[in-house]
């Protein structure tokens, strides 16, 4: 006798979508008006300043980008100086924030205690609501005058790289003023670095918690250690949170104005020695120059802060497309 195997009948699943309910469709409207209005915004703020810089960029053309000196009312201006100091102070609050924002993400995520975590998380959202103007009188009036020790050692051990040479400091002469350290773009960058630290810790930290638990238990099963596990999966995943948590203390860093107006002596030149007393910035230019400005001279600020935006909007745009390539930023756009 012949028996017949007959293969089970397939049963088809259907995912049934029905039209969007009326809260759905309120739900995407705000979406969608939110969206339009973020970029009517950026699009407002930019074109208010090209129209009112225009006239100071057509008088400069491209000399603005490569004039050091600042006086508009002579015609002779531009932002090379204050450019160049922006990036540095920026530069130096990165090498600040990102060490210690990383550290205490990881921990927090990965080692604190419950308790303790809470403790943390209050913690550096506080350090985050601390007004500008605090950490401006913080580095002012008590760190750069008691920590002076700090970039004498970075000028004396490293000074033969140029960043850390410092005009006019003998380390072998004892009287030798250490007032050539304050005012810097190194505390300037500091303070800076603090105030961008605590949102930097709360991207990186959101983004390895976020980490796939069965990924970690894997790790674990196959005998790694919490650090391997870590290394593993938690950094990998974490990546785009990491460079858009950088990206993002990067975006403040270097928009950020009253610590640094508070800190620096003001220069018009290039200063490209970190630790030496003298810098400037773009935004700290214009709470300086705001005042006392002309019809032209406020022209010429306009377009400083135009050069300010687009460089803003280019270091946000690239930390989209990193973060896009990365495989936590794949993952939250599937």
């Amino acid at each position: 006798m012949t028996s017949v195997l007959t293969e089970p009948p397939r049963t088809e699943v259907r995912r049934r979508t029905g039209a969007p309910g009326g809260a759905d469709r309120a739900f995407l409207a705000v979406l969608l008006g939110a969206g339009v209005v973020v970029l009517a915004i950026m699009v407002t703020v930019g074109g208010f300043l090209v129209k009112n810089g225009g006239q100071a960029l057509d008088l400069a053309g491209f000399s603005f980008l490569t004039t050091q000196t600042w006086q508009p009312d002579s015609g002779n201006f531009g932002i090379a100086a204050v450019l160049v100091g922006t990036l540095l102070i920026a530069g130096t609050a990165l090498c600040v924030a990102f060490p210690l924002a990383f550290g205490v993400a990881l921990y927090i995520s990965e080692y604190a205690p419950a308790r303790l975590k809470r403790v943390l998380i209050s913690l550096v959202d506080l350090m985050a609501a601390v007004p500008s103007v605090v950490y401006g009188l913080f580095g002012a009036v008590f760190l750069q005058w008691n920590a002076l020790d700090v970039p004498r050692w970075l000028a004396v051990h490293l000074g033969w790289f140029p960043l850390f040479t410092v005009d006019g400091y003998d380390a072998n002469d004892p009287l030798s003023s250490q007032t050539v350290f304050a005012s810097s773009t190194f505390f300037a960058g500091v303070i800076v670095g603090m105030m961008v630290m605590p949102i930097t810790c709360s991207v990186m930290r959101e983004s390895f918690s976020q980490a796939p638990p069965g990924e970690r238990e894997g790790a674990y099963a196959l005998g790694a250690t919490r650090w391997g596990m870590i290394r593993s999966v938690v950094l990998p995943y974490g990546r785009g949170g990491m460079i858009g948590g950088t990206m993002l203390g990067l975006g403040r860093a270097l928009g950020e104005t009253i610590a640094v107006y508070m800190i620096i002596a003001p220069v018009f030149t290039i200063q490209p020695h970190v630790l030496q007393s003298g810098a400037n910035s773009v935004s700290a230019l214009i709470a300086q120059q705001w005042a006392a400005a002309s019809p032209f001279g406020l022209s010429a600020l306009m377009a400083a802060g135009l050069a300010l935006f687009a460089l803003t909007l280019l270091v946000n745009f690239g930390a989209s497309a990193i973060i896009a390539r990365s495989r936590s930023g794949l993952g939250s756009e599937a």
